[in-house]
């Protein structure tokens, strides 16, 4: 389970990149409840997401030529630069150096072999997210992917991860987790993109899940908000209600209203 005690290698941030930063906050206050919270000319108009007086996210507006409407999920390093090496060691590429973030962090962006964009957030003052598995945040992140064993082996390359394997109806469900950390920490998972009708093959991605209190009705929200359903809600024993959706400008993300933690 992710939770904000950040370790290496775990999901410390998530950001939103969208044509209409406009547009984009005011879908996500309506699906959410987030407020955003634009930054200055410092920051490039990089701004925040909050929930209850926690930041729940990051977004900012960017055009066509910079790259098309997603979401980017960040993983924690304690050397941004040293993760960079090992990025273009393992095969992948280095999209945006790393660089200081005035003296909350230290950043860069990375495409793994698959041409996957993800990136890295080394803290400073800032740690990360306020706030994870909350109604409203980051709660799990999935790599859809043609090959999940090379995957697996790029991500441990760069950032030390291991795996662990879930049975479940028809197959197993390959789990990522921080080196060292029990099975319970896992954050989330590698997918055979082929093995899923709803995602395109030519497409792979990561994509964070929120967590939510009823994922029927978000769902039926976000379609109403000008937003995509690409998969409707289904419910699997032990894990939840999710659903895959994407924003009025096409960025893709997934909710959840994850089954209740065992003896809970």
């Amino acid at each position: 389970m992710l939770t904000t005690d950040y370790k290496d290698g775990s999901p410390n941030w998530v950001d939103l990149g969208t044509p209409d930063m406009g547009g984009a906050a005011e879908f996500y206050a309506g699906l959410f409840g987030w407020e955003f919270r634009p930054g200055g000319e410092e920051v490039g108009g990089y701004g925040m997401f909050r929930l209850g007086g926690k930041t729940v996210a990051g977004g900012m507006a960017v055009t066509a030529e910079q790259g098309p409407s997603a979401w980017t999920v960040y993983f924690q390093t304690r050397d941004a630069d040293a993760t960079a090496a090992a990025v273009a060691e393992a095969g992948g590429s280095v999209a945006f150096q790393p660089r200081d973030v005035m003296d909350l962090g230290r950043m860069a962006v990375f495409t793994d072999p698959s041409g996957v964009g993800f990136a890295a957030w080394q803290p400073m003052r800032n740690k990360g997210l306020d706030a994870v598995t909350e109604v409203g945040s980051l709660c799990w992140a999935e790599l859809y992917t043609g090959d999940v064993a090379a995957a697996s082996g790029f991500y441990r390359s760069v950032f030390g991860w291991e795996t662990a394997e879930m049975p479940f109806e028809g197959g197993t469900y390959t789990m990522v987790k921080p080196a060292g950390a029990a099975d319970g920490e896992a954050f989330g998972g590698l997918v055979p993109i082929a093995a899923d009708p709803v995602e395109d093959t030519e497409r792979p991605y990561w994509t964070p899940y929120f967590e939510v209190a009823d994922c029927d009705v978000t769902a039926a929200k976000a379609e109403e908000s000008g937003g995509k359903v690409r998969m409707s809600p289904v419910f699997m024993e032990g894990v939840g209600r999710f659903a895959k959706l994407a924003d009025p400008y096409g960025a893709r993300f997934a909710v959840i209203a994850s089954a209740p933690a065992a003896g809970v």
